[in-house]
């Protein structure tokens, strides 16, 4: 891990230019940044990013007072990719989680959801409330079936998850770190320029890929899918949640469009402000990581002063 840490780009090391911590959950070796002080901010990745996801909304944090937390899902970033497929249970994921918070004891914590951050840290949330302060979801999912149109379409989700054709594409040709992130950006030229190199870099090779097409598996297409139940318990809980919570959306999103999956969690969460529409696709952090930053201070600035007597 630290290796792959060393070869990073020059380029690269300066817009990552946080210590880099790392810990034990469950067995395998998390990488993790811990920066600032101050109430913590749980910032968390999916599918097949990291935390450089999020190295434009960490130093606004920060300078705005707060104590920030970027975990590498295991089989992700710099973290231990193990080459099993049972290593990565949707539940698993949500536990390694848990093992995090409970070492660094964190409480009075915001949980910032994107992509399959959404249903690990929205599951640590709900079965861990006495933890959480709120919760920021973005571009994400928290229910059973369908979950996107997108994910019933044979061509190109189901075939690339295919046995054969998943370890083919995603795991020899890296499609999902290479072409999938760079479709699924406002600003390309920027990704290609700033970001694209990282993300295939640390996923080097077909064993280190695997997380990319087996990790999708468990999403439920169907009532017999293997986290049926999951999502549904999820579903359930956020339904009767309280917790203070905002929506942030990519605008040009087509994987989970703002109008049908914003609008949702908006139905789960009355409560919750938002949705606020920023540029961006699926990866909106690549397009509007300032104004996350910005959006999420204010909201924790307001939650602030309501605490104030």
């Amino acid at each position: 891990m630290d290796q792959v840490a060393m070869e990073l780009p020059a380029a690269i090391r300066e817009k990552w230019p946080f210590t880099p911590c790392y810990t034990r959950v469950n067995g395998w070796r998390m990488h993790y940044v811990d920066e600032g002080t101050g109430d913590p901010v749980l910032l968390l990745h999916g599918n097949p990013t990291w935390g450089f996801l999020y190295r434009d909304v960490i130093d606004p944090l920060v300078r705005s007072g707060h104590r920030v937390i970027v975990p590498d899902m295991i089989g992700f970033g710099l973290s231990e990719k193990p080459g099993r497929e049972q290593a990565h249970s949707l539940d698993g994921h949500a536990a390694n989680l848990v093992s995090l918070v409970r070492q660094l004891d964190l409480t009075r914590l915001t949980v910032v959801c994107h992509d399959w951050g959404g249903p690990t840290g929205l599951s640590f949330a709900m079965a861990n409330p006495e933890r959480v302060r709120a919760l920021v979801v973005m571009s994400t999912w928290a229910w059973p079936t369908p979950p996107a149109e997108f994910h019933t379409r044979i061509f190109p989700w189901r075939m690339m998850h295919a046995p054969l054709v998943g370890p083919y594409l995603l795991g020899r040709h890296n499609v999902l770190a290479g072409r999938g992130v760079y479709l699924s950006v406002v600003d390309r030229e920027k990704l290609r320029r700033e970001a694209q190199p990282i993300y295939e870099a640390v996923l080097p090779d077909a064993e280190s890929r695997l997380l990319t097409w087996t990790w999708p598996r468990w999403i439920p297409l169907d009532e017999t899918a293997r986290a049926q139940a999951r999502f549904a318990w999820l579903e359930r809980k956020l339904r009767e949640s309280r917790l203070p919570a905002m929506i942030i959306w990519g605008r040009e999103d087509k994987v989970f469009d703002a109008a049908t999956f914003a609008d949702r969690f908006k139905q789960l969460l009355p409560h919750a402000e938002g949705p606020h529409l920023v540029t961006g696709r699926h990866f909106l952090q690549e397009d509007s990581g300032p104004e996350i930053a910005r959006l999420v201070g204010s909201f924790l600035d307001r939650l602030d002063g309501a605490d104030k007597p």
